[in-house]
């Protein structure tokens, strides 16, 4: 029998559910937080998607920014720290990671552009070649600040590379005129 407490009760749930930012998002199965502490700063889900090649699933990706935005250059400009979080859903060695980010940069920037921050992005490749494999259920989050780039994995520091460019040169591998996967670019703009 359907009384008015139980009509209330599922009533409040659905209400519940329906809130914001009270639960996680999902995408592929892996839950995907809505906020998250960088430092001393508090960052919001701007979007996540699935980054697939070929049929394949490669990882979730998740944009965390200081203040949502759907357009990629307020997200690329901005001096607040920003997060680019991947959890991979399959092995991937660094060679692969290396090459694919390298290509995203080759896409979106001109010859005399990567001219320009060569030796930062060879201090990149160094950084993510040293993780040797990356495992299926790793995270590997990039950190983009006013100083530069900062790599983890797992949440461990592998290290930093110095300069503003180079942080708004990377996020153009997502967020660029010719991203890596456009369906995933309009996941992380939250489209």
């Amino acid at each position: 029998m359907i009384t008015s407490t139980s009509v209330r009760r599922a009533a409040l749930i659905a209400a519940l559910l329906a809130i914001p930012g009270l639960h996680a998002a999902e995408v592929a199965g892996v839950k995907v937080d809505d906020k998250i502490r960088v430092g001393s700063s508090e960052l919001v889900l701007n979007g996540a998607g699935l980054r697939s090649k070929l049929f394949i699933k490669v990882y979730v990706g998740a944009l965390y920014v200081g203040q949502k935005s759907p357009t990629p250059t307020a997200i690329y400009d901005s001096p607040l720290p920003r997060r680019m979080a991947m959890r991979l859903l399959r092995d991937l060695d660094a060679e692969s990671l290396h090459s694919a980010l390298d290509e995203g940069l080759k896409n979106n920037h001109t010859p005399a552009e990567l001219a320009d921050m060569k030796a930062q992005a060879e201090q990149f490749a160094a950084i993510l070649k040293a993780i040797g494999k990356a495992k299926e259920g790793d995270t590997i989050a990039i950190d983009f600040s006013a100083d530069g780039v900062a790599l983890s994995l797992n949440g461990e520091a592998r290290g930093k590379v110095a300069g503003p460019g180079f942080a708004k040169a990377l996020l153009k591998v997502w967020l660029g005129d010719k991203p890596a996967d456009a369906s995933l670019k309009k996941a992380l703009l939250g489209a």
